[in-house]
């Protein structure tokens, strides 16, 4: 299903509202380490599905959730407050679980390719270059090309 740029500009619009209420209204200090990262509204508008991430563990990652949780209909009366729209959104919470996928992606590709050296600025690669003979030095008597040389232009 396409994505329409007014659903793109309102869920920019809605994340960084929801960023700034989290940062300067909502006083639940279970929220104050929660950094939203995405916002996805449904083609409706009826509803928002609010990601963010935190630092910690999975303890840590549900006692957030819970504090945004009850932060929500509060969020959401200050978005009405807010934005220019006929209606607010309901909001939805979610963990963003891609820095984990990405991690584990990473971490996977490394298991199964070979740990590759980083190249040394002082040593060429010798299996790059074909091994050298001296008698390939006699047999190449043909001189260079000489440069072309340009007439200096007159100013």
């Amino acid at each position: 299903m396409p994505q329409f740029r007014r659903t793109d500009r309102l869920n920019e619009q809605l994340r960084q509202e929801v960023i700034l209420l989290l940062r300067d209204s909502v006083r639940d200090p279970r929220v104050a380490l929660a950094t939203i990262t995405a916002v996805q509204t449904s083609p409706e508008l009826d509803h928002a599905k609010v990601y963010f991430t935190t630092l910690g563990d999975d303890d840590d990652r549900t006692e957030v959730l819970e504090g945004l949780r009850s932060a929500a209909s509060f969020l959401r009366r200050e978005l009405g407050k807010r934005l220019h729209i006929r209606r607010v959104p309901e909001l939805h919470f979610a963990v963003d679980r891609v820095m984990e996928e990405a991690q584990k992606i990473e971490r996977l590709l490394h298991e199964a390719l070979p740990p590759q050296l980083p190249p040394d600025d002082d040593d060429e690669d010798v299996e790059a270059r074909p091994p050298h003979h001296p008698a390939e030095d006699e047999a190449d008597d043909t001189p260079a090309p000489a440069a072309e040389s340009r007439p200096a232009a007159e100013d």
